[in-house]
């Protein structure tokens, strides 16, 4: 038996390792083939581009707000891997009257380490799954050690454009911030609010972060961002290395002290 409470707190129970997992959340499914499950992804959805041979081969689903429930009847998958935030309530809710679904809902990297020790254990990979874990931790254990020496900076990460929008407290992303160094100026707010050009003039950030997603910031709103706040640095930043939960975060910490290392210097 393979047992495992999902982040919403329903108890999922398998007679055994589930050989067709669908994965409805782009970092989940990465996490997935770096466990070794390459060949039990049955699907994903349109967004999991990670790793690139699971994304051409694998059937898609529909997208992460889209699902297509009658490709993943024609799947019959015995395991489906979802996401509070990613996936809506309805698909959600409407997927757990017939298959088993573990549920993930991530605000902080104590929360991811836990989804991928969880994971692990529906899909008999614990071994696997504690090696990810204890590498991510050791990581991040040593990009603290670089950033607890310098002052932290005011900062703004936006991840829309018209309307702006910004993310703020109990998420994964302000918890990635604040392990990089900055102090998020919207650290008070929940989730993902929207902003006029006035309140980001108003909030004053000493650095504003452009994420590559979901809105793709280039080089060419650099100035936008310099009218309204002209004494910020403005810093284009990979969205998924602050946004993906999984296995991606081995990789993070490295981007995360780079990052640090470049905005930090800049800024003295």
């Amino acid at each position: 038996m393979y047992s495992s409470i999902d982040q919403l707190g329903f108890a999922i129970n398998l007679e055994r390792a589930p050989e067709r997992i669908i994965s409805l959340v782009p970092s989940q499914t990465e996490l997935l083939a770096d466990l070794g499950l390459s060949s039990r992804i049955a699907g994903i959805t349109r967004f999991c581009i990670y790793p690139p041979e699971v994304h051409i081969s694998v059937p898609r689903v529909g997208g992460t707000k889209s699902v297509d429930l009658s490709r993943i009847e024609a799947i019959n998958p015995d395991l489906i891997i979802a996401n509070k935030e990613e996936n809506t309530k309805e698909a959600i809710d409407t997927l757990r009257q017939k298959y088993k679904v573990w549920v993930s809902d991530i605000n902080n990297l104590d929360e991811a380490r836990d989804m991928i020790f969880n994971i692990g254990r529906l899909t008999d990979t614990n071994d696997t799954a504690l090696k990810i874990i204890a590498d991510i931790s050791s990581r991040f254990e040593k990009l603290e050690s670089e950033t607890v020496k310098c002052k932290s900076l005011r900062a703004l990460y936006l991840i829309w454009r018209r309307p702006y929008m910004a993310v703020a407290g109990n998420t994964f992303i302000h918890d990635m911030m604040s392990r990089c160094g900055f102090d998020n100026v919207l650290y008070y707010q929940s989730r993902y609010p929207e902003l006029s050009a006035e309140q980001i003039r108003k909030l004053n950030p000493e650095v504003i972060l452009l994420s590559s997603e979901p809105y793709p910031f280039s080089r060419k709103h650099i100035s936008e961002f310099k009218e309204i706040c002209p004494h910020a640095r403005i810093k284009l930043v990979d969205g998924e290395y602050f946004s993906w939960y999984g296995s991606r975060m081995r990789l993070a910490s490295d981007y995360f002290s780079e990052l640090h290392h470049e905005v930090f210097n800049a800024s003295e």
